[in-house]
């Protein structure tokens, strides 16, 4: 007896039940394209090295306290970076 509904797994399977208008097709398509790729050439194209100003200055920083790690990254980190207090 069918309710005329379809399970996840049912769906999936089938692939993407409804569009999203509200994506935009060359969107879809890279993602597609992406997903398509082996898992080893995904995940090399996923992490994106980005240089973070003091942060990669030096190999490593040790601190004694967490409030003295806090102290140095208020004085030395740039704010876009995300480490300051709220």
């Amino acid at each position: 007896m069918s309710s005329g509904r379809t399970s996840a797994r049912h769906a999936q399977a089938e692939g993407p039940a409804r569009t999203d208008e509200s994506i935009p097709r060359e969107w879809l398509q890279d993602f597609e394209a992406a997903a398509r790729r082996p898992l080893r050439t995904r995940m090399r194209y996923a992490f994106v090295k980005t240089y973070k100003p003091v942060l990669d200055d030096a190999p490593y920083r040790s601190f004694d306290t967490m409030e003295d790690y806090r102290r140095w990254c208020e004085g030395n980190l740039p704010d876009w970076l995300g480490y300051g207090r709220i």
